[in-house]
């Protein structure tokens, strides 16, 4: 009589890529809680800022960073999720910034009461001009909404009724501002709001894309002819997505209102739309952390940037390099084709090309 043994167990490896530290999944937080204390924080950071993190300097050009990534996210709703080329969303991020501000200024009401009604004429601007601008796909599309970008920036610089301020733009009332949101005192409160707008676009971009509209925004995107033949009428999703990035970025604008202490009319023009698409081709269309990152970096170089082209350092330089090195522009765009040409698909696709390189050394 024999007897069968049975083979020992064997340890399970965890597949490659997978067996990584668990807490690395909790990155999102650990930046969140550090991003949160950075007002009490002295630590300085040379080069990145002027002073310390916690400066009413160093706080402010964060929370236009922040502001900027948030609304890159929100523009990648209809580039990077949709497939919609929209050369007008700075249109509705105008909208909310000056019907706040023009509620205040002219009917004298409460700042929570103009915000809300901002937003709502925000969102409504982006029903009303999507509903118009979606009749029509492709290039046809990109062309109507760069053709109400340019009415609507027309409109803010021949300054009808003075509603507007004209080239000036219009400062906010700071008596009819919240008094815990004006001075330079209160810096680290704009920048947590800054912070709450980036969170909440993040929350609500990542909850859309999951839901089933965003998997139909995905095969819009892909292909929408198939879509048609499933029975579903795109036209409505690409409707939604419109109305919520354009609502997404009305919010933007009241926060831009807060931060800069009034409304500009460089926020109505398509230069501004072309700023937010160079930000997320940056930072990598349709990816989840692509379009912040790329909102970041493009707002932090474009200041910093500026004030190494005015520097001595520049002005000490020969003509042959002065010349091009004090344009601003020049540097972030020879930085911009050098991370498009290096990493294609954008920032946000460079942890895994790294992954690919060291699994190709092994």
């Amino acid at each position: 009589m024999s007897t069968a043994t049975t083979p020992a167990p064997t340890a399970v490896t965890a597949p490659p890529g997978r067996g990584g530290p668990r807490l690395l999944r909790w990155w999102p937080a650990a930046v969140l809680l550090l991003l949160v204390v950075a007002p009490y924080s002295a630590l300085p950071v040379p080069g990145l800022l002027d002073g310390p993190v916690g400066s009413p300097g160093s706080l402010q050009l964060l929370a236009t960073c922040l502001l900027f990534g948030a609304l890159a996210t929100g523009y990648d709703l209809l580039l990077g999720r949709t497939g919609l080329l929209s050369f007008g969303h700075a249109l509705y991020f105008a909208a909310g910034s000056y019907a706040t501000n023009t509620l205040l200024l002219e009917a004298g009401l409460p700042f929570a009461v103009a915000a809300v009604l901002g937003l709502c004429f925000g969102s409504a601007l982006a029903l009303v001009l999507g509903s118009v601008s979606l009749r029509v796909t492709g290039i046809g599309f990109s062309m109507v909404t760069l053709a109400f970008a340019q009415a609507g920036s027309i409109l803010v610089s021949r300054n009808p009724g003075g509603l507007t301020g004209g080239e000036e733009g219009r400062a906010a009332p700071a008596d009819l501002l919240p008094s815990w949101l004006v001075g330079i005192d209160h810096t680290a409160n704009l920048y947590w709001i800054a912070l709450a707008y980036l969170v909440l676009t993040l929350g609500v971009v990542h909850w859309a894309v999951r839901s089933p509209t965003g998997r139909v925004w995905e095969g819009i995107k892909e292909n929408e002819r198939r879509v048609e033949v499933l029975g579903l009428k795109p036209y409505g999703f690409k409707l939604t997505a419109f109305v919520l990035a354009g609502a997404l970025a009305a919010v933007g604008g009241l926060v831009h209102l807060l931060l800069t202490g009034g409304s500009t009319p460089q926020t109505t023009t398509s230069d501004f739309t072309l700023s937010l698409l160079v930000m997320v081709v940056l930072g990598g269309s349709g990816t989840r952390w692509g379009p912040m990152v790329g909102g970041i970096l493009y707002t932090w170089a474009d200041h910093r940037l500026g004030d190494l082209a005015g520097s001595g350092a520049v002005a000490d330089l020969p003509a042959v390099l002065r010349v091009p090195l004090s344009q601003p522009l020049f540097l972030l765009g020879v930085l911009f084709v050098a991370v498009v040409h290096l990493l294609p698909g954008g920032l946000a696709r460079l942890p895994s090309r790294l992954r690919g390189t060291r699994e190709e050394k092994r």
